[in-house]
Parts: C-alpha cells; structure tokens; sequence
C-alpha cells in the first residue's frame, strides 16, 4: 500500500508511439492492483504516473499492460516500465519490454532480473514461462529453404516474420533508401557507358565515382601489387582460406622443369614460413549463364611464403586440380609475364569472392545466425538469463536473412544476375561448405590454431579476433557464474539443455558428429558454447561484412564473374584480362551491391562512430589501434 511512481518509455524510431490507451496492473506477490490512470504513449517519450494504491502489493512480480482501441488498432513500441514502490527510499524495479504491443490482449512483463528454473522455486513465473513458449513455437517455426542445407526460419516474405523480428521504421526507411540509391547509381553509370568500349583496365574508373572508400581508393591504386594479393589472405574481406602448409599439397603436381621452384617451397615448408589457400570446394561447381553468355568458375591453390617483416607474398598459383588422362595444370609464376600473372591473380580474386560470399558470410555467418536465433525464441522464455545474454547479439537477423533469401540468392536475383556461381551453382557450393561446419571452426582459438595463424604478427584478423573472443568469454563467465553455481545446476536446466540440443540436432540437422554438443554438461561447456554464438553474431560477422565496402569495390580486385575459361597458355594481353573480367553492367552491379550491404549505416552506427572519434584523434594515432579501424595497419609497401 501507498504512493506508486510509475514510468512508461516509449521507444523512439518511426511510429514508435500509439494514439490508442494502455492501462496497466501491478502484480506483487501478495495481491494485484489495476491503476486507473490509461496512458497515451508518446514517441521516444517517458510518460510518468504517480499512482496511490491501497492493497498491500509485497515485491512486484509483473506489470500486466493492456492497449485499449476503439475503432483503430494502433501499435505501440514499449521500451521499459519502472516502479519505484512506496516511500522516499522505495526501491525502483525495472521490467523490460523492448517489443511491439498490438491487439487488445494482456501482455504481462516480469521483473527485469534473470531467472532460471531453479531461481524460481515457488513456481511464481512457471506459468509465464510455459505460455510464451508455447505462444513462441506457433509463431518462430522451422522451415528449409533448400533440401540439404541447415534450417532457417519458416516464411518465404517479410511479412511472415513475427512483428518484433522485423526492422523499425526507420531502420527500414535507411535500408530502402539507400538500395534505391544504388539502383539509381547503377543506372546512371549504365547510361553512361552503355556504348562505350571498355579496353583497359584505368576504364574501371568511369564507375569508381561514388560510394567508395578511402581503403577502396588505396585498393584501386595498389591491386596489382603481389605484397596486397597477400595481404588479403591474412586480412582482406574473407581471411578464413588461408592455412599454414604442413606438406606440399598434393594436388600441386611439378611438370619437367619446375625443380627449383618446387625446391624453393620444400625450403619455406620446412621453415614454417609457406601457407597456402586452396579454393578446391569450387571444383566441378556449374558455371552461371548471364543473357545467354556462359560464364566460368576455377579451383585455385595458391601457396604463399611468409617473410621476416611480416608480407606474405604468392609463389606460385594453380588454377585447377589435375584431372587423370590430361597433361598437369599450368603453375603461374611470380617472374612470368604482367599479364600473364596478373590474370591468374584475378582469378583467384574471383575465387575468394565466391566463397566469401556464400561459405564465409552467407552460410557461416547470416545463416548460422538464423539458427541461433530460432533455437533461441523457441527454447529460452523472456526471463531466462541466457535469453537476455544473446538477444541483443540476434537483432535483425531474420528480416535481413529473408531479404538475402529473397534478392541476392533467390531465383532471378543479384547471384544469378552477375556472380558466376549463380544459377544454382551457389547452391551446391553452400551444401558442400555445410560438411565444414565445425564446431571447432567457429571458436578462434581452435580454428587459428588448426589454420597455423596464432603466431603470425602480421595477421591482425587472428589478432583481434583472439582478443575479441578473450573479451566475450570473461564477460560470459560473469553472466554464467551469477546464475548457475554449480555444474549439476547446468545440467539440470531442462530449458537450457532443450536450446542446445534444438541448435545441434534440428537447427544444424545433426551437427554432433562435427563437434557441436547436443547438451551441456558443465560451467566451463555452457561459457564456451555462449562465446562461440556471440562471437559468431558479432566479431565474426563484422569482419565478413564490414570489409566489402573496402576490398570489392574495386572490381578487378575481387571480380563477380569471369567470362574466359581459366588459361592454358601464357600469353594473355590486357585484351584476354579486359575480356575475362566482368562487363560494364555487372561491374557496376557489383558496386552497387556492394556498397548497399558494406556502407556505414548510421541508424545503427551513430552511438558506435561518435564513441570511435575519441580514440582517433589523427593520423598518427591510428597506428596502434586494431586493424578494422585503421588503414594505416596495412603496409605494401
């Protein structure tokens, strides 16, 4: 009984606010109170109530909302609700909503404080618990968009995506806007070069004129440089290729003449100084048709040296595998002709642009996400601790995985448009990279150190990310030792242990036999399966994702298609070089697609870039932060 201060936020994006009314009912562990105060919620507003309650409430449980509506159903964004009970000294207990409230129905919100089932031993939420279960699993149900690859949300369209999981209004907005402005980029750059003759490679220029980086900028003026093609391997867009050699691969087969490179390797083999990078998941993959013009894949294997200061330099590339009855594939050399070796070059760019794309950030990164997420809403209630752990790290996920579904690997869509493993050829690719998720593969410390990375200085992808999963798992640690004390209480949370097996046997369609844990036997196992999800949603995905912008704008760098098969001989021109890399019209696509999904986006960044402008003062100040932020960190030199 007494004088109750209430609190209501309303969130602040676009439509966030409602013209309807909402009342609301305290629930406290020994009675219920209806406030008879109806709120008009206000966009990016707290709306505070005092209220006098009479009955003897004790600690509060829930807060019980209701949106009353007369003719028009009008949804409402709610951020949080605050109680401060009675008194000066009242204690302020917060419940969080962070959802959209539609309809007329009774959403009931529990006190913000994480419980599992063994904090709740009164049974106070287990009703709760079981409703929003039960509700969750109609709504986030598991689908299979194609036969052989792991599950993903069921629905084919944005709108059949439950409300919440869908971008706000002004996410939306950003996103739009700037895919139109790329269209309209696109066009432009097609009128303008429609009947224009492209004969060298400066003729990338007549659309390397807008939405391009600083990094881009240095991409362009330094590609064809050996010490940046290696570079790429350690740091680029996808540094998840390269390894270090433990044999000569044995694909790489030496015709006559070729003793003294072969020599050369054994020497940096046995140095601990040769790496290689081998794109054989490619092999046989069916080339795209692009306007009826048949376009063209390769298998590459390039073996890479290491030097003292910390440049990896390419020795020698092989474009395809040997194949029985044929004479063995041609290795391209370093001292052959400009030409002739910067193709080989481009096509092996050509290759990390397929896999990156569709094993490296689709299937590793959005899809493995997806998984999480859906095991996540179906599996772990509201108030769970683990639930509030990663449901910040699964935003969006879903909205922008159907859009990926939908436009850039859908039938018709960007792959099938201009990327050569479009036309289904993607598809088979992501089936066979879905035989390599590990579950070691997703953890850096296991990976990098498979890959032979944890002691190369000069790789700042290994370094950061170590760094970054150090971070998360003390952080980890601490959520995980406040809630479960013991390893018996670990193993005796039913929902927890129903979450993990949900990701390892349904989400990733029996992954035990890859490493993947199908339950969660201690601390120590739940702290790192926690590190492995949040890494991958987050350090993961952004260092696939972010670098798009930068290294594949520049589209010899990192071209799309190729429209010659690979060489056979060696004497290519910049003719054979102009008339393998991609046209006019899919190069510009590529730009245009690659700044939609690479750009800043400042409806999510703000607080992020306003936080970076303090520790980057100046130019010299950026040489000794972390790669992503600096690109003064990459010396060709």
């Amino acid at each position: 009984m007494g004088l109750y201060r209430v609190r209501v936020s309303t969130g602040a994006s676009l439509c966030a606010g409602s013209n309807n009314q909402v009342q609301l009912w305290l629930v406290g562990q020994h009675g219920e109170a209806a406030l008879g105060t109806r709120l008009r919620p206000a966009r990016g507003k707290v709306t505070e109530v005092k209220v006098e309650v009479p009955e003897y409430l004790g600690p509060l449980l829930f807060v019980k909302l209701r949106k009353r509506h007369l003719l028009q159903d009008d949804a409402w964004f709610c951020s949080w609700i605050s109680v401060q009970g009675p008194g000066a000294a009242g204690e302020e207990v917060r419940f969080p909503c962070y959802r959209w409230v539609e309809g007329d129905g009774v959403l009931s919100l529990p006190e913000g404080t994480g419980r599992t089932v063994f904090d709740d031993p009164q049974g106070l939420f287990r009703k709760l618990r079981e409703e929003e279960l039960e509700e969750r699993r109609k709504r986030y149900r598991w689908g299979s968009w194609k036969d052989g690859l792991i599950l993903n949300m069921a629905g084919a369209k944005l709108s059949d995506l439950p409300v919440d999981e869908r971008f706000l209004e002004d996410k939306r907005v950003d996103f739009e806007a700037s895919l139109a402005k790329g269209l309209a980029d696109l066009a432009i750059k097609d009128t303008f070069n429609v009947l224009t003759c492209w004969k060298d490679l400066d003729d990338f220029n007549r659309i390397f004129w807008c939405g391009q980086s600083k990094l881009a900028e240095r991409v362009r003026d330094s590609w064809k440089e050996d010490a940046l093609f290696g570079y790429q391997f350690l740091n680029g867009a996808n540094p998840m290729v390269l390894r270090r050699s433990s044999c000569l691969p044995a694909r790489l087969v030496f015709p006559p003449g070729m003793e003294e490179l072969q020599a050369q390797l054994q020497k940096e083999l046995e140095g601990g100084t040769l790496f290689e990078a081998d794109f054989s998941l490619l092999d046989g993959i069916k080339a795209n048709v692009i306007l009826c013009s048949q376009q063209h894949l390769a298998a590459p294997l390039v073996m890479l040296k290491l030097q003292p200061d910390g440049k990896l330099l390419p020795m020698v590339i092989q474009l395809q595998l040997p194949s029985t009855g044929t004479p063995p594939p041609l290795l391209f050399l370093p001292t052959d002709p400009p030409m002739v070796w910067l193709l080989a070059k481009c096509w092996v760019r050509s290759s990390d642009f397929q896999l990156h794309e569709l094993q490296s950030h689709l299937l590793r990164g959005h899809l493995m996400a997806e998984v999480i997420a859906v095991a996540t809403m179906r599996c772990l209630p509201s108030i769970h601790p683990v639930f509030k752990l990663l449901i910040p790290h699964l935003r969006y996920t879903l909205e922008i995985n159907i859009r990926a579904r939908t436009g850039l690997v859908s039938d018709m869509g960007v792959f099938d448009q201009v990327v050569s493993t479009g036309g289904g050829g993607h598809l088979e690719l992501l089936k066979r990279a879905g035989a390599f998720l590990t579950y070691s593969s997703f953890c850096p410390p296991d990976d990098l150190a498979d890959r032979g990375l944890l002691e190369v200085k000069s790789s700042f992808y290994a370094q950061d990310a170590l760094r970054l999963w150090e971070t998360i798992s003390r952080y980890v640690e601490g959520i995980v030792s406040l809630h479960y004390k013991t390893d018996v209480a670990v193993k005796g949370d039913t929902e927890l242990q129903t979450w993990c097996r949900e990701i390892t046997e349904i989400g990733l369609l029996g992954a035990q036999d890859r490493g993947f844990p199908v339950s969660l036997q201690s601390q120590e196992q739940l702290c790192h399966f926690l590190t492995m999800c949040i890494f991958t949603c987050t350090g993961q995905h952004s260092s696939v994702h972010l670098g798009q912008l930068d290294w594949y704008t520049w589209v010899p760098n990192a071209p799309c298609t190729m429209r010659l098969p690979p060489p056979t001989t060696k004497d290519a021109t910049v003719e054979t070089v102009m008339a393998t890399l991609p046209n006019f019209h899919q190069a510009s696509l590529q730009m245009s697609i690659t700044w939609q999904l690479g750009r800043r986006q400042p409806i999510m960044e703000k607080k992020f870039s306003a936080s970076l402008l303090t520790i980057t003062t100046g130019p010299g100040s950026l040489a000794d932060k972390p790669a992503w932020i600096s690109p003064l960190r990459i010396d060709i030199a």
